[in-house]
């Protein structure tokens, strides 16, 4: 029997592109389903004709040997209801009415991102340092290479879904799809696990990272370490490793931003008289000057003895609150010169006792 010209069938011009002949046979198949038409022989056998077309048409390599000898591969024959599940025609047949790829085939897989808590030291948090810590996680079988096989064998093609990775069950012009539960997605089966991995293609080891602390962190400071995840599957890239650090309390300093910030005892002599003191920093010891008459609680700046910026914008400074001590225990020769010293006093040289008692009888007279 003479075949109508394929091109005539689906209503196309013998140069369209690809895509207006699937958009012609979308449209004509969903037209002419035998679902659509119970019964109606003419449109089933229409339906099998524009089936047909396609099936030529939309292969680059059968559709050119179509227009240069006029023949393609044979129509097979239509018994029934098309199969959704298989073929590329009703695949693409499905993916017009239900808007879903029918040949997804799963991709590769990234590594999972792990986490990891890390306490350091005041000093190591603004200083800088150099960690080892050790993470647990998947990594690529070293047996297998990743494929979960084992060495000498290889995959085959799941014969549920037909290497898809789905399965699709219709009922009249409806189709549901899922994933195929005896190669769960992938589209092929190990018929020989690797014995390293068991089939899985990972495997779980602990393995030693080192993490480079930048000075100027502080608590909740996460850090990035690009590829130090877990492995990927199916050649997927490996996750990240983000470590979380806490910052552990100081017995001297503490922190405020960039600055550090102390508190140094002072004997009552120093105070009065001034004097030059040493005081601590992170990286040692530094001169402070204490002009006389320091009262107690006063602060005093020392220049880029702080912390260094995060963002490298700088260093910032130590802050020196000042305590004076007075001593809680005299020998008789202090007792002494302090006795005369109160004698001697006028109360001149302490402005804020004075200041606070004159306050004190002009409201009480």
């Amino acid at each position: 029997m003479n075949r109508r010209d394929y091109y005539e069938v689906l209503g196309v011009s013998r140069d369209a592109s690809a895509e207006e002949v699937k958009k012609a046979y979308r449209r004509l198949a969903h037209q002419l389903h035998p679902d659509k038409n119970p019964g109606n022989k003419e449109a089933e056998e229409r339906f099998k004709e524009v089936t047909e077309a396609y099936e030529v048409l939309s292969n680059p390599e059968r559709r050119a040997a179509y227009d240069r000898f006029g023949t393609g591969r044979p129509f097979e024959g239509f018994e029934g209801f098309p199969d959704f599940g298989f073929g590329s025609v009703f695949e693409d047949l499905f993916e017009g009415f239900f808007g879903t790829n029918a040949r997804r085939r799963p991709s590769a897989q990234r590594g999972a991102d792990l986490r990891y808590n890390l306490e350091v030291t005041f000093e190591e948090a603004a200083l800088g340092a150099e960690k080892e810590v050790a993470i647990p996680r998947l990594e690529t079988c070293s047996s297998c290479g990743g494929s979960g096989a084992r060495p000498g064998t290889g995959t085959v093609t799941c014969r549920v879904c037909r290497g898809t990775g789905q399965v699709r069950y219709s009922q009249g012009f409806f189709a549901l799809s899922q994933t195929c539960n005896q190669c769960r997605g992938a589209g092929f089966v190990i018929e020989s696990p690797c014995k390293g991995c068991r089939g899985q293609g990972r495997v779980r080891v602990e393995r030693t990272v080192v993490v480079n602390i930048p000075p100027g962190v502080e608590t909740g400071t996460r850090l990035r370490l690009g590829g130090e995840g877990e492995s990927g599957q199916r050649g997927g890239a490996p996750g990240d490793l983000y470590v979380v650090l806490t910052v552990a309390e100081h017995p001297i300093f503490s922190r405020q931003g960039d600055d550090l910030f102390c508190e140094v005892p002072i004997s009552f002599v120093q105070a009065t008289l001034g004097a030059e003191s040493e005081v601590p920093t992170l990286s040692g010891k530094a001169r402070l000057r204490i002009p006389p008459g320091t009262q107690s609680w006063a602060t005093f700046r020392v220049r880029g003895k702080g912390i260094a910026n995060l963002r490298r914008y700088g260093r910032g400074d130590l802050l020196v609150r000042v305590i004076v001590e007075v001593p809680n225990r005299l020998t008789p020769r202090q007792r002494e010169l302090l006795e005369e010293f109160a004698s001697l006093e006028d109360g001149e040289g302490s402005p804020l006792s004075k200041g606070f008692f004159e306050k004190v009888r002009e409201l009480f007279g």
